[in-house]
């Protein structure tokens, strides 16, 4: 597809009027294609937000040319932004042109798939029953396509309610496997923290029983250790932190795609550091807290 010196690849949808209300697409700019010029094969084609800004990047492109397949089409319509379908596809890297004006000037008559439908939309009303819809569906493609009753389908359905259920299945297996390595990850980290801080007492053994013997008191030093093991764990949380969000931005410079780093999501992070650090420093602390403050100064 070009437009001017600008060529983007994309994919080219064929389809009739009732597809925009089907889908419940509405145009940002321009309009959409009307019923004659779908019956009549215009070569008006309808730009998705994402191609119309690959080739016209801020400029308007309803009333320009653009040629696909080497074929001129004037742009009549934009459509406004819909993002990614159920099935991760980027739903605005798409071009509409009327059906019969594809059967004929670009994908050609004299091909096999030209007179080839892959795609029928169907809309139920609010309320209807959906699996009597399927199933009338089913019944009318087999009578109109003769299959036997001892054949299997000449065509699949898909349920979008169906569809969106098993991502949301997806998601929800992916959510419990991430909890899952995020769970392991505090554990050895607040592990690891402990056995630091454990080691940390052992080496300071004669400076705690120094500090108790010239006055300070236990919860003195169960603090210090408490705040010691937070620190430690703050900084291996803001470490995380930063390491996922620079890899975040490598991999998305690579595949292209979108970035969001949410606030409360790096606070929460770091609170969960902060909260692993004082649990598994607790031991240790105590441990500091409770030395006999004679056999502390007598520790080589």
């Amino acid at each position: 597809m070009v437009a001017g010196n600008q060529n983007w690849s994309t994919t080219v949808l064929a389809t009739e009027p009732d597809y925009f209300t089907a889908h419940e697409w509405v145009a940002d700019g321009g309009r959409l294609f009307s019923p004659e010029e779908a019956a009549g094969g215009r070569k008006v084609v309808i730009l998705g937000a994402t191609v119309a800004e690959m080739l016209f990047a801020e400029e308007d492109p309803v009333g320009r040319e653009i040629r696909v397949r080497q074929t001129p089409f004037e742009v009549i319509g934009v459509m406004a932004r819909k993002g990614q379908n159920p099935m991760g596809q980027d739903q605005d890297d798409t071009v509409f042109v009327p059906y019969w004006t594809a059967r004929r000037s670009v994908m050609g008559a004299s091909r096999a798939n030209a007179r080839q439908v892959g795609v029928i939309s169907v809309k139920v009303h609010e309320g209807e029953n959906m699996a009597a819809a399927e199933e009338a569906i089913r019944t009318l493609m087999r009578q109109r396509h003769r299959v036997a009753a001892n054949e299997p389908d000449s065509v699949s359905i898909r349920n979008l309610s169906d569809i969106q259920a098993t991502r949301d299945a997806s998601a929800r297996t992916l959510s419990a496997l991430l909890a899952s390595v995020a769970a392991v990850s505090l554990l050895v980290g607040g592990i690891g923290v402990m056995n630091i801080m454990l080691v940390s007492v052992t080496e300071r053994t004669r400076e705690i029983g120094l500090r108790l013997a010239i006055g300070a008191r236990r919860r003195d030093v169960l603090a210090q250790f408490l705040l010691e093991a937070v620190m430690l764990a703050l900084l291996g949380g803001a470490a995380g932190v930063l390491a996922g969000v620079a890899l975040s931005h490598l991999l998305a410079d690579v595949a292209g795609w979108p970035v969001l780093v949410r606030a409360d999501a790096v606070l929460i992070a770091v609170g969960v550091s902060a909260l692993t650090g004082l649990f598994f420093g607790f031991w240790p602390a105590r441990r500091a807290a409770h030395l006999d403050p004679i056999t502390a100064l007598r520790h080589e």
